[in-house]
């Protein structure tokens, strides 16, 4: 789709959609994501300029179908998948993808850690990727210095970032708002640092007593991502990890710096978008959304979960659904699925669909919420066909149309089912839905309630 697109652009020192929405200029991009949501292509420049609207879309990944993040645009869900030293490889991998994008993932992170060739998963996801793709640049850093924390360096660092770039990602998570001194503000938690790339920084800057590269070198960045149009997604490295330790000082000393990196990259037409917090109880979720907005300048938000108890693990995927509803219906523009594996193992394939499903559902209950315009259609057209006992339009219409056919015919499989006005709750003889009252007769009997008693007897 965007081969000629992108040769135009070619030789240009900015790329990124954000610099050409400052020109007054509506790319293929915006109009291709105004189409995709039913909104006018001079709103969706609007809101890239304003730093509101992100759309990630490398010039190396001229297979991506352009999507949009952001509060004007509908809540989208990223999927996470990626192999590990312990478990999966490339071939398992792209099956996830295209597992995600078949469920309905807007974006997919590639976190692999290890399992085979980085660079070689890492493209094969790119190459196989209609969506956009997004990595944490720190893992592979640390893959190159075998895992020595303290042999990283600013060097290793860029060098990983522009090789990502060059690759075709879409979007990094850089985890530059995590600084020396917001480290102290950890001690009186009960989990610590629970972010990954957070860990790993926060034990260089002890090992060092230097401050956090990704901070001291973000210029560096910023020029990288201006060369391919890559999206800023800049890391929660200090995202509590339990309902204990949300909403503390350390979580808020970030995200303070977070929105300063928002404004230094929208200073040289970057796009940005914000990660935010993984365990929250549902009553502090408007504040921390609130907030966000608040210090961030109104940029992309994008969330994992948030968890709103940490009671139920293999059932995370639920508990965290349940606050990612909340987050997006407060305004949040992306929200990360967690799946029934999350704090206990890599998920697999059929723990990637449950996941996505949830988050599925969870966005889209989000954007009834908001009232966003045509938000409800498709509702209203299952319980149509609900109430007409059209099997097959209820299951087309469902997120997961396989499980709900499969769900069905577990107890009345044969054909003559998918016209039976009833299912296997009721039976044959007392589904309400089969009280069926013509609407003149409804009238009719409204007309009559509105007349004095005496003269209804």
């Amino acid at each position: 789709m965007r081969t000629d697109w992108i040769a135009r652009r070619l030789g240009q020192a900015n790329v990124s959609q954000m610099h050409y929405a400052r020109q007054g200029i509506i790319t293929e991009e915006m109009n291709h994501v105004a189409r995709r949501e039913d909104l006018p292509s001079e709103l969706i420049r609007s809101e890239v300029a304003r730093g509101r609207l992100i759309i990630p879309a490398n010039i190396n990944h001229p297979n991506l179908e352009p999507m949009g993040i952001g509060i004007a645009t509908r809540c989208k869900v990223n999927a996470n998948i990626g192999a590990s030293p312990n478990a999966s490889e490339l071939e398992e991998e792209v099956s996830k993808l295209r597992l995600a994008v078949h469920y309905g993932a807007d974006t997919v992170m590639d976190l692999s850690t290890g399992g085979g060739n980085l660079d070689t998963i890492r493209t094969a996801i790119i190459s196989a990727s209609p969506v956009p793709i997004g990595t944490v640049p720190i893992y592979q850093a640390l893959e190159q210095v075998h895992g020595q924390v303290e042999k990283l360096s600013a060097e290793t660092f860029l060098d990983v970032i522009e090789k990502h770039a060059k690759q075709g990602v879409d979007y990094m998570t850089i985890h530059a708002g995590i600084l020396l001194e917001h480290l102290p503000l950890v001690k009186g938690r009960l989990t610590g640092i629970v972010s990954r790339g957070g860990g790993i920084l926060a034990r260089w800057m002890l090992a060092h007593h230097q401050q956090n590269p990704l901070y001291t070198h973000f210029d560096e960045i910023i020029r990288i991502f201006q060369k391919y149009d890559v999206s800023f997604s800049l890391g929660d490295s200090l995202r509590p990890g339990s309902q204990h330790d949300a909403s503390d000082a350390a979580q808020f000393a970030e995200l303070k710096t977070l929105g300063e990196l928002t404004r230094r990259a929208w200073e040289h037409d970057v796009q940005v978008m914000v990660e935010g917090p993984g365990h929250v109880p549902m009553n502090q979720i408007e504040m921390n959304v609130r907030k966000q907005m608040q210090e961030c300048s109104e940029a992309p938000f994008y969330v994992l979960g948030p968890l709103v108890t940490d009671i139920a693990p293999g059932y995370d995927h639920i508990t965290s659904a349940i606050g990612a509803a909340l987050a997006g219906w407060y305004g949040t523009a992306m929200l990360c699925y967690v799946t029934p594996k999350e704090h206990l193992g890599l998920p697999n394939a059929e723990d990637v669909r449950t996941g996505l499903i949830a988050y599925k559902i969870a966005a889209h209950a989000a954007d009834i919420a908001r009232g966003r315009p045509g938000a409800r259609d498709r509702d209203d057209a299952l319980s149509r066909a609900r109430y007409n006992f059209d099997w097959n339009e209820q299951f087309a219409l469902s997120l997961d149309p396989e499980r709900a056919r499969e769900y069905h015919d577990e107890t009345l499989a044969a054909d003559i089912y998918k016209t039976a006005e009833f299912c296997s709750m009721c039976g044959p003889k007392f589904c309400p839905m089969q009280t069926k009252i013509d609407t003149q007769t409804l009238v009719d009997l409204e007309q009559a309630l509105k007349q004095p008693v005496a003269a209804q007897e």
